[in-house]
Parts: C-alpha cells; sequence; structure tokens
C-alpha cells in the first residue's frame, strides 16, 4: 500500500480547507460540510457510535467531542489517517499499475465520496482496461452532493482529471 504524494495530498487539502473563520487562530472548530455532515479539519468526517454526525440535531454532540478545537498538527494527523484509511482499499479495487498522480487523483476521490462509489464506477473500469484518458473524463461526471451540482465538487473533479492525466 502507498499513501499519496505532495500533489494529491495539496489537492485534498485545497478542496477540504479548513473551517475555523479565523486563519490565525491555532485551533480548528467543527463545522458543517456542504451534505450536512459534522467535519473538522482537512475533511474529517466526525463520527460518534460508528455514524457520521448529521445537522443541528448533532451540533452539541460534535463540538463536544471537539470542545478546544484542534490544532494544525493534530488536523494533519487525522488527515493523514483518513488517506491511509481510504488509500487501502484503493489497492484492492485497482488492478493495474498506476502512476503515482494516477494513484493520488483516485485517492483523492475515494477520500471524497468513499470506495463503494469508486467501486460502482465506470471510472473504475476503464481504469482496470488501462483506457486511462477515457478514464479521466468519468471524474467529471461526481460533481453532486444531495443530488445538487456543486461547484466546488465541479473544481475538485477537474482538479483530479489534471492530476491523474500527468
Amino acid at each position: 500500500m502507498r499513501g499519496i504524494n505532495q500533489a494529491g495530498l495539496d489537492l485534498i487539502k485545497s478542496f477540504e480547507g479548513i473551517e475555523d473563520g479565523d486563519p490565525s487562530t491555532v485551533n480548528l472548530d467543527p463545522y458543517l460540510d456542504p451534505v450536512g455532515i459534522w467535519t473538522i479539519g482537512w475533511g474529517h468526517a466526525i463520527t460518534f457510535d460508528r455514524r457520521f454526525l448529521r445537522g443541528a440535531t448533532d451540533k452539541a454532540r460534535a463540538k463536544s467531542l471537539y470542545p478546544n478545537g484542534i490544532s494544525r498538527e493534530e488536523a494533519e494527523r487525522l488527515l493523514r489517517h483518513d488517506i491511509d484509511k481510504h488509500a487501502i482499499p484503493l489497492d484492492t479495487l485497482v488492478k493495474v499499475e498506476l502512476t503515482n498522480n494516477q494513484h493520488a487523483a483516485l485517492v483523492s476521490f475515494v477520500f471524497n465520496l468513499g470506495p463503494g462509489n469508486l467501486e460502482r464506477s465506470t471510472l473504475l473500469k476503464l481504469v482496470n482496461q488501462k483506457k486511462f484518458s477515457l478514464a479521466a473524463g468519468e471524474f467529471r461526471k461526481w460533481n453532486k452532493a444531495g443530488g445538487k451540482t456543486l461547484k466546488g465538487l465541479t473544481r475538485r473533479r477537474e482538479a483530479e482529471a489534471a492530476l491523474f492525466l500527468l
């Protein structure tokens, strides 16, 4: 299993921005992501009893788990742990040799959407057929959350496709 290269790490960080309101503060606080999941740091979904904390009903629980927020170093550790966790299923789903950039783009995709979405995708089928140019076009189809096209997801998928083709 390999982790992720710097280009992939930078891509994830650029789209999983730290929402803290004040970039000069040391601690980072829980925030709601675009689909209503409580998140902290660079896209770390907060869970309790093995379920995602969501919306207003789980606000107090999310805040109680991180009453003082986290430091940038803790955010970095959470991100690297989450990336490693998402790279494991990727390594079992992909049956062909990938470049570091192709791997990093797919890790970003799985980090954002989960391995199940990749497993059922035409993207994975094309990757495993080594049809890399066609596969890159498939990233763009995954730009919706809650049934709505999101500009941020559109930009992210474009960035993943571009990295995949480098």
